[in-house]
């Protein structure tokens, strides 16, 4: 198993946003919207709009929610049109950043965006220009189980994952990018819970920060592109220590 979690990054403020209950909800009723959109309104038959409903269900998104997001994506229902769309930059000292959006106006985010990456000793970049330091896997979470780590382990790979880590939160599968329902599915026969899936940015390296104004310059540009509003995730590929971390105030 591995003993480094290198996909796990920033987890010390990864989710302030998610913590805001309005902006999940708005984030998982947009995936439900352009995954129904683009592959249909039954989950049965379209692997990715079953992963967003699974993923909106553990975080309670009431039912009627969902149902309606899947009519304004299949067109059943009236509701705005979205996009998705992928954006890069660097923020202090040179990390990377990766921001997935679904928005009703690409030329609205990209100019706020670009402001954001400036406010915060950043810049926005032309697409390319970070994409090739990260590799597009997918990402299983599971809670702390009944399993101990080398079982679910055993159970992870015969599924058809490429890896397991594991910290005090939980467990992460990671999978190839065209395998993740596949591995969600498998893992499910064999019993085992499941709080998300989804496909994410990996990055190839970290960057270790070591200086406390870039990194704080580098968390505050993070939780910012996090905090907007048309944001779906954000990935980087710099870490953090705890002991650093406890230096920064935001």
């Amino acid at each position: 198993m591995s003993g480094h979690n290198k996909w796990s990054k920033v987890k010390h403020i990864k989710g302030a946003a998610d913590a805001k209950r309005s902006k999940l909800f708005s984030k998982l009723a947009k995936e439900i919207s352009v995954a129904a959109r683009d592959g249909g309104g039954d989950p049965d038959l379209n692997a990715r709009l079953r992963q967003a409903v699974t993923n909106a269900k553990k975080q309670s998104l009431p039912g009627e929610t969902i149902e309606r997001a899947i009519k304004k994506g299949t067109g059943e229902i009236e509701g705005v049109a979205y996009e998705e769309a992928c954006y890069e930059g660097f923020g202090a000292g040179g990390v990377a950043m990766i921001v997935d959006v679904i928005t009703d106006n690409t030329n609205r985010v990209f100019a706020d965006l670009r402001t954001i990456f400036n406010k915060n000793n950043g810049s926005i970049g032309n697409s390319g220009s970070v994409a090739y330091l990260f590799d597009r896997k997918g990402e299983i979470k599971l809670p702390h189980g009944d399993d101990d780590d080398e079982a679910l382990l055993e159970k992870a790979l015969e599924s058809g994952a490429e890896d397991m880590v594991s910290d005090g939160e939980g467990h992460v599968v990671i999978t190839r990018h065209d395998q993740l329902a596949a591995v969600a599915s498998a893992l499910l026969k064999a019993g085992v819970d499941i709080d998300s899936q989804q496909l994410v940015y990996m990055p190839q390296s970290v960057q270790e920060m070591t200086d406390v104004s870039v990194a704080r310059q580098a968390v505050r540009l993070f939780s910012a592109l996090e905090d907007y509003d048309d944001t779906q995730n954000v990935y980087s590929n710099f870490d953090i220590s705890d002991e650093l971390m406890e230096q920064i105030e935001l």
